[in-house]
């Protein structure tokens, strides 16, 4: 306890490290200012779901009403793209509002039930679909051969619904950029049982015998950062956090190589502590320092400029209370965990100036490479997963959706790793590096 005493004295008074942590919070607190210049953007997505969030609602539909129980069965005997989309879709649909759930046939995904644009469930491969709605609940069947079925998924939905058929196909994915695609579908003649209304079909549909052919393009899902370009997400009123890490590192450097340079490591040894212990003791107070600065920046910046960008009419996409604090906590720790790593090359290499080089070269670079638009999505998702910037996951506030195929890259918002595992790769390198560093520590003379 004497020597974290004596470490966090020394450290509070040499005014150039207090003000280096002060200054890394502010630049995390006030960076977001340089990004309030474009004037103001869309406040809300186009379409938006349920529960808010930002949805793709694009399709085309031929559909009856249906205000009571009924069933619905259709085999699709044909699907494709022309851009061979593994998420085309054909199925059935009822919808009520903005509420729906939909069986269906993909390109690639084999058969999915999906409902309200979040939620998707897999089926067994087949080509016959049934929809049943018994009071508020739509049951899901795929069956290969129409005689036997197998239960998908059961669903809520309350009201008079719109049901029949539907045909969506997003735009395919082509590296960092999106081609788009049409679906061809062709489908049975629908096979009705229940309160069905006499009436005719709505919608676009071409008779093709005993059946109809469709076509569509679109989605039925949630959104994601390519859909809405101009929305912003919470991670990004972080971006402060890059300057902050190069300011951090220097002083995470110079706590120890300024000792070297002016000989003061002589007196803090012959004062008779171990020299594990001392780097020990001036990582505690390094890493403290940095994560009370940081947290304390990081709580205020999310919620204060969260409330002036949507002030300003720009869109954000939502993020629960949880997300934020995992964002605010974990951006905390990936700096207190940066010093501690440039505090341990620091006395790897003894120079500040190759030590700052190195700490940044490993950990920062590859951060803004990862950032770069243009950057191929393999490597920058590979920069993400194996240096010391993997760590910057835990700034993830976007959703990254299964059954929706998307540009999920750095530069859109996207990690390859989950947040907690982005942070350990980090702690692993600062590890190591602080591992060697009091081997050398030991073995060397000062």
């Amino acid at each position: 306890m004497n020597l974290l005493r004596a470490e966090f004295t020394k450290f509070r008074s040499v005014p150039g490290w207090v003000r280096g942590v002060v200054g890394a919070a502010l630049l995390i607190l006030l960076f977001p200012l340089t990004g309030l210049g474009g004037g103001p953007g869309d406040k809300t997505s186009s379409v938006t779901g349920p529960d808010g969030q930002p949805v793709n609602n694009s399709y085309s539909f031929v559909h009856r009403p249906l205000a009571g129980d009924g069933q619905i069965t259709v085999a699709v005997s044909k699907l494709s793209s022309e851009q061979g989309g593994p998420w085309a879709k054909a199925g059935l649909l009822m919808r009520a509002g903005s509420r729906y759930a939909a069986i269906m046939v993909t390109g690639g995904h084999g058969v999915r039930m999906q409902h309200d644009y979040l939620y998707d469930k897999a089926g067994p491969a087949a080509r016959w679909l049934r929809l049943t709605r018994s009071g508020d609940t739509v049951t899901g069947e795929a069956s290969a051969d129409g005689a036997r079925w197998t239960v998908v998924d059961k669903v809520q939905l309350s009201g008079p619904v719109q049901a029949g058929l539907f045909v969506a196909c997003p735009s395919r994915i082509r590296g960092i950029g999106i081609a788009d695609d049409t679906a061809t579908a062709v489908f049975s003649s629908p096979e009705l049982a229940g309160a069905w209304p006499v009436a005719e079909w709505a919608g676009s549909v071409v008779s093709s015998g005993a059946g109809f052919t469709m076509t569509g393009r679109g989605d039925l899902g949630p959104a994601t950062r390519s859909d809405v370009p101009v929305g912003a997400a919470a991670g990004d009123l972080l971006f402060g956090t890059f300057p902050a890490l190069i300011v951090i590192v220097v002083v995470g450097t110079l706590m120890v190589t300024t000792e070297y340079r002016y000989g003061v490591i002589r007196l803090s040894l012959s004062a008779g502590t171990g020299r594990v212990r001392m780097l020990l003791a001036k990582a505690v107070v390094l890493a403290g320092a940095t994560f009370a600065a940081a947290l304390i920046a990081t709580a205020l910046a999310v919620p204060l400029w969260l409330r002036v960008v949507r002030s300003l009419g720009a869109y954000v996409f939502p993020a629960g209370p949880l997300v934020l604090l995992r964002a605010e906590v974990g951006t905390a720790a990936v700096l207190a965990s940066t010093a501690v790593l440039a505090l341990s090359v620091g006395v790897i290499l003894r120079r500040s100036a190759t030590a700052v080089t190195t700490v940044v070269v490993v950990t920062v670079l590859p951060y803004l490479l990862a950032l770069t638009p243009f950057l191929p999505p393999s490597l920058a998702q590979w920069m993400t997963r194996v240096t010391p910037a993997a760590a910057f996951a835990v700034q993830q506030t976007l959703t990254r959706y299964p059954q929706v195929d998307s540009v999920y890259t750095p530069a859109n918002g996207y990690y390859p790793l989950a947040p907690w595992a982005g942070l350990a790769v980090l702690c692993g390198y600062t590890a190591v590096a602080l591992t060697v560093a009091a081997v050398l520590l030991r073995r060397r003379d000062v």
